[in-house]
């Protein structure tokens, strides 16, 4: 880990209930890793419906997978069946020159708490996204997309983009809320 450096969302990937992508928002330096970043969320899925035969569930899953020394995927269970799942870079990004230091302590592993604040905003995020009159979520299977044509729903309101975004951004371990 570099020395001066805090641990960072690489993605945000918010799935279905049938496990279909409704969107993935990935931030530097991993815009460019759209592929990876699918493939990682993809193998979080397994672990989700592991934990959901064996445990009495919480909403938080806590850490699901580290992929390496570099990344950790942790997820968020909906009562409602959909996934958040935030995946961090212990590298980070480090801090701008005029930030204070001493704000970001360098952090050697994360606890799970740490990221309660990012999952419960996403959470908020998706709330008043459905809450939206104008919004209409896409309840087809993925066999009824396929057999009726059309494409997989992905999440598109600008707003909710924007939302994530700014998590993703501002999200620091120890942060109590965003």
């Amino acid at each position: 880990m570099a020395l001066n450096s805090t641990p960072a969302i690489a993605c945000i990937g918010i799935i279905g209930k049938h496990d279909n992508p409704l969107h993935i928002s990935l931030f530097p330096p991993h815009e460019d890793e759209d592929l990876d970043m699918q493939f990682l969320l993809n193998s979080c899925l397994d672990i989700f419906d592991i934990r959901t035969k064996t445990k009495t569930l919480d909403q938080d899953l806590g850490l699901l997978q580290a992929i390496d020394e570099r990344l950790a995927a942790y997820g968020w269970l909906t009562n409602t069946g959909i996934k958040f799942i935030i995946v961090v870079d212990m590298m980070g990004r480090p801090p701008a020159p005029e930030e204070d230091k001493r704000r970001f302590p360098a952090a050697v592993g994360l606890r799970d708490a740490d990221l309660k604040p990012a999952f419960r905003a996403v959470q908020t995020a998706y709330i008043q996204l459905m809450l939206n009159p104008f919004y209409s979520p896409d309840e087809r299977t993925p066999l009824q997309i396929a057999n009726y044509g059309g494409k997989s729903p992905e999440i598109t309101s600008k707003k909710f983009i924007n939302e994530l975004l700014r998590i993703g951004k501002v999200w620091a371990p120890g942060i109590p809320s965003i």
